[in-house]
């Protein structure tokens, strides 16, 4: 019999706590830390319980969590099995009848039961005088969920058959066929073909509806009963798909282990594991996937949903895509025998693509995740002109081929782009079209990549394919389009949760990040990446979650928190590095050099960027140094080094004036400007101001109006120099970028004329604090320790420490009392107007 096991308490819910827990905690990392919670539905008593009996891999995160609540919690659940035993037979019949009713498929047929079978309610009145349980109007509302478990493993087998054949019986309205299913395979006594096919019909129904929980319960349950070990393998690995793309990430590497499926090994190594072999293992899962595209013999992570397929829909291979830049195509070849010019800090990992040497497809690995959607040709060659009306839902050989291409960008080994669309032209098959840019791209065909990328970037309208959604802001990432970048990671975060994938809405958050990041929303993006990091915890997608923690040092870099940004980078690089994961490694790295750039360390910037061109696949990323040539080029020009910064901007020039983006061309007529002489630096500083006028990326325009203003002053054309180092100032405040605004402050004092002070009072904690402060500050308020905030988000309590000095700085304040002050006036308006 499958033993009820409730689902996670929401993280909101306050969980008990025990110094047992706490101690111990302290020394997990982030994730595991949030799965063991989540694991033992917030049970702090369970998780003290659960950690000593953990191995040393998977205390280290390298091994799935137990999912039996007896492997979870033995001890605890004897306590609550003693008080179950303790109450009168007919109350606990009851109890088990309502447990069996929840978990784990809520069917609401408790109340119909009882009337069924004639069953005394009045006997509910002995579990609520003990605290265990109390009848409403729904049915039975337990204390807890290891008290609902206890109901349940309470009752002796027969009883248990008794009372799931009972709930089966009363299940006949239209849309309950999968419920039904559920209890008469949890009745049934041994194996049985009929009921294991009934079962897999049912997944298939609950899956179609957006019920994956639902459907992996059913899928394993029919696994159970099937007596075939190929049709065992089979809908075990189904299980094993629907329980990943749910967010059970514990659970299906569970299930995967037991079925031996390359598609499925690879999309769980591409977000949890190493994804080099997770290449490997999804290309040939695309070559068993494409002669059976549309046949039950596709893998269950890459074919569509139906009742028809036994496949799970493509949401699973959604949530692989790579985290950021990665888009970018590597500099071309030139520059890679100048060796310096590449060590180009990424400016953001949004930006357009680097061109990559035509004479080395290998680099187009950097490239972004594959469109799933898209009607490109493997290898780019003839354009094919895609309109909605053309578009043909993704096979799953598409979607395996897409998930392969993000495994290579994760690793920066881009020649395995090359080899991922060189399959697709073998297997006949279709290549995503983000695929197609990225490699016409790398191979020096700017327009070809420039249009298949439009392409791509138009599929960003409401309701669509998650997978596809993001691929689109991918595209739109790439192409600068920063709006439509953002509109497509919405859409595709709210599409996931309507389908009942949320182990997606991680990655479209990310994006989302980035977007922020690129227009100057630092406290927005650091909001989304830090929620999108729990989110990624808790569903086991630990290589996603080592992306945002450099997405999160980018963040704190922009917003001069350098312990912060140093913390979060060291995270992201051990553990990276530690699995070849390039793209973030490389995103990390960038993050110090910007916080050394922004705080007028050009030396150690450019040390750092020219580090980074020396770093191979799996340690660094060629469109990192793409997207970061307008930084380097500032660094290198800075320290003196102008020749290998000229060769860096002269391929960056070149993608930005095939792309056509305002943003990219206004960088590069920065670069320019950076590079010229004296007065002739004039006219290129004034034609990239006009052509940021028309893009989005803000900051970029605020660093370039600070630079216009110190060459100006360095002219001594003081009037202008200061009104352009005033607004610089202004947006730097508004952006919470103090290290940039000091630059600013600093060309100023040089002019002679006093600028404002840093705010140190503002009206508003909400307004002034970075969202990591406001975290720590409203935990602080809470009556949290250092230390305890400190377990809480995985930080040091140095760390905490050090961000409490900075609120107190920012707010004007002295004390925690103070500060439980000012943040219950700034929320109070907020609940009036609710």
């Amino acid at each position: 019999m499958t033993p009820v096991n409730p689902p996670p308490l929401d993280r909101t819910s306050p969980p008990q706590r025990t110094d047992a827990w706490r101690q111990p905690a302290a020394g997990l990392s982030e994730g595991v830390r949030v799965r063991v919670l989540r694991a033992v539905h917030g049970d702090q008593r369970a998780a003290a319980e659960l950690l000593p009996r953990l191995t040393e891999r998977q205390l280290t995160g390298v091994d799935p969590l137990p999912t039996d609540p007896a492997e979870l919690a033995p001890a605890l659940l004897r306590e609550h099995r003693a008080e179950i035993r303790a109450l009168p037979d007919d109350t606990r019949l009851l109890l088990l009848l309502a447990a069996a009713d929840q978990y784990p498929v809520s069917t609401d047929a408790f109340l119909r039961a009882v009337v069924a079978a004639r069953l005394d309610t009045r006997c509910l009145d002995a579990a609520e005088a003990a605290g265990v349980a109390h009848a409403g109007a729904g049915g039975v509302a337990f204390r807890d969920a290891w008290t609902r478990i206890a109901a349940y493993e309470t009752g002796t087998p027969a009883d248990r058959r008794d009372v799931h054949r009972l709930l089966a019986r009363v299940l006949r309205g239209e849309g309950e066929t999968p419920s039904r299913s559920w209890h008469r395979g949890a009745g049934a006594l041994g194996p049985s073909g009929r009921l294991a096919a009934e079962l897999s019909a049912a997944a298939g129904t609950a899956a179609d509806t957006g019920r994956l929980s639902v459907a992996r319960t059913l899928a394993e349950r029919a696994a159970a009963l099937c007596s075939d070990p190929a049709e065992r393998h089979r809908l075990t690995a189904r299980a094993a798909a629907y329980a990943w793309r749910s967010g059970d990430g514990d659970r299906a590497r569970r299930l995967a282990s037991t079925a031996a499926d390359d598609a499925l090994s690879g999309v769980l190594a591409l977000r949890a594991g190493n994804t080099t072999e997770a290449f490997d293992a999804l290309l040939i899962g695309a070559g068993s996937a494409a002669p059976t595209a549309s046949g039950r013999g596709a893998s269950p992570l890459a074919a569509p949903a139906s009742a028809a397929s036994c496949a799970v829909t493509p949401s699973a291979s959604r949530t692989v895509p790579p985290a950021v830049p990665l888009a970018v195509p590597p500099a071309d070849p030139r520059v890679v025998t100048s060796a310096v010019p590449r060590a180009v800090p990424p400016a953001v990992p949004r930006a357009a693509p680097p061109a990559v040497p035509r004479t080395t497809p290998a680099v187009s690995r950097t490239a972004p995740p594959a469109d799933p959607r898209a009607a490109s040709p493997a290898i780019p060659g003839t354009l094919t002109s895609v309109t909605p009306s053309t578009i043909t839902p993704p096979t799953p050989a598409t979607h395996l081929l897409a998930r392969a291409t993000e495994a290579a960008i994760y690793t920066g080994d881009l020649r395995r782009l090359g080899e991922a669309a060189r399959v697709a032209g073998r297997l006949g098959v279709e290549a995503p079209g983000t695929l197609g840019g990225l490699v016409a791209a790398f191979d020096g065909r700017y327009a070809d990549a420039r249009d298949l990328l439009k392409s791509a970037a138009g599929r960003c309208g409401p309701g669509g394919d998650p997978t596809v959604l993001i691929h689109a802001a991918i595209a739109a990432l790439l192409l600068g389009d920063h709006t439509r970048a953002v509109t497509a990671t919405v859409r595709a975060a709210t599409s996931a949760r309507a389908r009942g994938t949320p182990v997606t809405v991680p990655q479209a958050m990310e994006f989302r990040a980035y977007a922020d990041f690129w227009t100057g929303r630092p406290r927005a993006g650091e909001a989304a990446a830090t929620d999108a990091l729990w989110q990624a915890h808790a569903t086991g997608q630990d290589n996603g979650a080592c992306h945002l923690q450099a997405a999160l040092a980018m963040f704190a870099a922009l917003t001069g928190d350098a312990d912060v940004c140093r913390e979060r980078a060291a995270t992201a690089r051990s553990y990276a590095l530690a699995r070849g994961l390039g793209l973030p490694a490389a995103l990390a790295q960038w993050a110090l050099a910007f916080l050394d750039l922004s705080s007028g360390r050009f030396a150690a910037a450019a040390a750092r960027l020219r580090a980074l061109a020396g770093f191979g696949p799996g340690h660094g990323h060629r469109a990192i140094r793409h997207l970061a040539t307008p930084h380097y080029v500032e660094a290198a020009v800075r320290t003196g080094d102008t020749r290998v910064a000229r060769v860096a901007h002269a391929d960056y020039e070149r993608w930005a004036g095939t792309v056509l983006s305002p943003d990219d061309l206004a960088l590069s007529a920065r670069c320019r400007a950076l590079l010229a002489p004296g007065e002739d630096a004039v006219d290129h500083y004034r034609t990239a101001l006009d052509l940021h006028s028309r893009g989005t990326r803000d900051f970029e325009r605020a660093r370039t109006e600070l630079l216009f203003g110190s060459a100006l002053r360095r002219l001594r054309r003081r009037t202008e120099a200061r009104d352009r180092l005033h607004s610089a100032l202004e947006a730097f405040d508004s952006f919470g970028a103090p290290h940039c605004a000091a630059q600013a402050r600093t060309e100023l004092r040089a002019l002679g004329t006093p600028a404002a002070p840093p705010r140190t009072a503002p009206d508003s904690p909400t307004t002034t604090l970075t969202a990591q402060q406001l975290l720590v500050a409203r935990m602080a308020a809470d009556g949290a320790t250092n230390r305890e905030i400190a377990v809480r988000l995985a930080l040091s309590p140095r760390t905490i420490d050090h961000h409490l000095r900075g609120v107190f700085t920012r707010l004007g304040i002295r004390s925690r009392i103070e500060l439980v002050r000012l943040l219950a006036e700034s929320d109070e308006p907020e609940s009036e107007s609710g």
